[in-house]
């Protein structure tokens, strides 16, 4: 249950950072109000796994996974370049995330 919790966490993450983008620095309304709205429920959905799961794992499954997902929404919605050094992280940042949650005793699944 954690899992899909902290996935919920990641995908309201992931919309509130793309509206922020949006936002133009809080001068539209709408992607405005969807960024605090969607940051909101990020936020008590991060907190309910942090419960019974260690907070290096969660925080480090829901900002690597955020990272990750968001660049690619970058580079495809956005058009921004990710260079070869961005693309490398990038990839340690997802190894890592895999690692913990295919290999770590501490994540409760």
């Amino acid at each position: 249950m954690n899992a899909i919790i902290l996935l919920v966490a990641i995908l309201c993450e992931i919309v509130g950072t793309t509206a922020l983008k949006s936002s133009a620095g809080f001068t539209r309304l709408t992607p405005s109000l969807l960024t605090v709205v969607a940051y909101a429920l990020a936020f008590y959905f991060l907190a309910q796994p942090l419960r019974t799961m260690p907070v290096g794992l969660v925080y480090a499954i829901w900002s690597g996974a955020g990272i990750v997902i968001l660049a690619t929404i970058d580079r495809l919605w956005f058009r921004q370049p990710i260079d070869a050094a961005g693309l490398v992280g990038i990839g340690l940042i997802l190894a890592g995330v895999l690692v913990i949650n295919l290999l770590s005793r501490s994540v409760g699944h």
